[in-house]
């Protein structure tokens, strides 16, 4: 009989014959107390706010799988990227880690035993830790804007992350070096393909091949859409990618992948929930297995990055379905409704058609919508400009061409097409043109016109806000007052704004499941509230759906920040808008 760690490294065999599916992480003893982990994470609690050794400042929410970085101007560590080596100082991990080194590989031997691998834990990975230092937008800006500093940066980072693998190695002496980096959404990449690869393949190659060279097995956390790069990934030496989503069409990636990068993952958050009974956490799982056992050179797996659900009877569920499914193997099977997922032929679409290949056009309102959607701001401005030399009103500038040019570009981000670096250099745009605009929109009292607004935010005990700030932007690129209010906002700050300001629409995110039913009590407090008649509720963010949506009695529910500005256009603009056009 193979033990765990026996089908674990039969796995990674192109011909591997393993002789049963894996339960999750069993094959692996995940050390998480060397003393590297110790300095950099020891101060993490749940519950609490801290600071890293970088200067980062983090938030470790309750019943949140991971801890995010907190920014702002003053937190910020890196808030000029030109100037990145006056403030960035990675940690001397050779000075600060010296101790306890023999007893932390006693202990992890001992607890891994003949049966499982030991694998050491690298978190904060080089992409991640970019935007912890500057923030995960100008991080994706700066690629574009200050490509020379980025490399720069990130070379600085991958020595940094090549000196702590090699004390991992030398000290711990693992079989699996187990490292954290996340590239993308379930849906995208955060970047287009090609600037992965100019930015990030190489400081990779050269990570997993030195952890390669040593003898260690190089296992890589990514809970994104990752399809488009899955060659790249085995070629520069992955052989796990766990973390696999459902979205990313696992039976085709393993069909096309012939057993050159095994996948660890397949079972999305969406099922770990305190409500989520027994009979729905088997059926859910099962239908995981029957899709993508049979493909081989897979691990079912929760797709976090650590071991354990949130809600502990989840794993519980999780495994005895396995058992049962490996006790059955050809036995029969129920229908289940099938696992959504992404087909792997969205890796040719992912790579844009770029809009500078588009021709010039002649009119100066598509000139300037094609400029913004290029992200071109000086053009932007000047084109911005001509358009009032030439007698058009502000009015018809922002509708016809700004607005134009960022509708268009959210139809590419939805379509893949373009991604978020993009639609943040174009809001910088719009930022810049509406400012140069605004003396030119008046109506009588020197005000903008737009048709309706909104009050917007992350749910309270989330503090995940990247999906948010893009439906901000689609927002106001679409003539819509937004009022930000922010990551974990509580309903009745929801509710208290919309009243303040007299909103039309509550947008608000979830990207944890553990907090997603903050948006049912925003539902019901502003029905008790008196607004509920008046106010549209809108709904969005990874565990969300459109079941949830109406399990909640919200109005409308979204996939994506383009998809959410025109929800929000059809709310404000039926039956002449809500509250009708509105003064800035």
């Amino acid at each position: 009989m193979q033990t765990p760690k026996e089908i674990f490294l039969e796995l990674l065999q192109p011909d591997g014959h393993p002789a049963r599916i894996l339960k999750q992480y069993e094959a692996l003893h995940l050390c998480l107390t060397d003393p590297i982990n110790t300095y950099l994470r020891g101060n993490r609690r749940r519950g609490t706010i801290s600071r890293d050794r970088w200067g980062t400042t983090i938030s470790f929410p309750e019943d949140a799988p991971g801890a995010i970085p907190v920014h702002s101007e003053e937190l910020t560590v890196c808030p000029d990227v030109t100037r990145w080596e006056e403030t960035v100082h990675a940690p001397d991990l050779a000075a600060n880690c010296t101790q306890g080194w023999e007893a932390c590989r006693t202990a992890a031997r001992s607890a891994a035993g003949e049966e499982k691998l030991l694998a050491s834990f690298m978190g904060t990975g080089i992409f991640e830790q970019c935007h912890f230092l500057m923030g995960f937008e100008d991080t994706l800006t700066a690629l574009y804007e200050h490509p020379d500093e980025m490399h720069r940066l990130i070379d600085y980072i991958t020595d940094y992350r090549l000196g702590y693998v090699k004390l991992l190695i030398d000290n711990l002496q693992p079989d699996v070096i187990f490292s954290h980096d996340d590239w993308g959404t379930k849906d995208a990449l955060f970047m287009q393909p090609d600037t992965w690869r100019a930015f990030f393949k190489e400081p990779y190659r050269r990570f997993y091949g030195y952890i390669r060279s040593r003898g260690c097995i190089a296992v890589h956390h990514a809970d994104s859409y990752l399809a488009p790069i899955v060659d790249d990934m085995a070629e520069i030496g992955i052989q796990v990618w766990q973390g696999t989503l459902p979205e990313n069409d696992i039976p085709a990636l393993q069909q096309h992948l012939r057993g050159k990068l095994v996948l660890m993952g397949g079972i999305g958050a969406a099922i770990d929930r305190e409500d989520a009974a027994p009979e729905e956490i088997c059926a859910y799982t099962e239908g995981v297995l029957r899709t993508c056992c049979p493909g081989g050179h897979f691990i079912p797996c929760i797709t976090y990055g650590l071991p354990g659900a949130v809600y502990p009877h989840i794993d519980r569920y999780i495994d005895q379905t396995i058992d049962a499914y490996n006790a059955r193997l050809h036995g029969p099977v129920f229908d289940l409704p099938p696992v959504p997922r992404r087909s792997i032929a969205a890796r040719k679409t992912q790579t844009a058609v770029s809009p500078r290949a588009a021709e010039e056009p002649g009119d100066t309102l598509s000139a300037l919508a094609l400029a913004l959607r290029r992200g071109q701001q000086k053009k932007v401005l000047a084109l911005a400009e001509r358009a009032l030399a030439e007698g058009l009103d502000a009015q018809t500038i922002l509708s016809e061409g700004l607005v134009r040019g960022m509708n268009e570009l959210g139809e590419d981000f939805s379509a893949n097409r373009v991604f978020v670096p993009e639609m943040l250099l174009a809001a910088r745009c719009m930022v810049a043109a509406t400012a140069l605009l605004k003396p030119h929109m008046v109506d009588g009292s020197g005000s903008r016109r737009t048709i309706g607004s909104a009050c917007i935010g992350t749910v309270h005990g989330d503090m995940h806000d990247i999906g948010k700030n893009l439906v901000k932007i689609m927002l106001e690129g679409s003539n819509i007052r937004v009022y930000d209010l922010g990551a974990d906002v509580p309903p009745e700050e929801f509710v208290r704004a919309a009243k303040e300001h007299g909103c039309d629409i509550i947008a608000c995110s979830a990207l944890l499941t553990t907090t997603m039913q903050q948006m049912r009590r925003i539902v019901e407090l502003a029905k008790e509230e008196g607004i509920r008649d008046r106010v549209s509720i809108m709904v969005g963010g990874a565990p969300i759906s459109q079941s949830f949506c109406d399990e909640i009695h919200a109005d409308v529910y979204t996939a994506d920040a383009a998809s959410a500005a025109r929800a929000a256009v059809k709310i404000l603009t039926k039956n002449c808008g809500g509250n009708g056009p509105q003064q800035e």
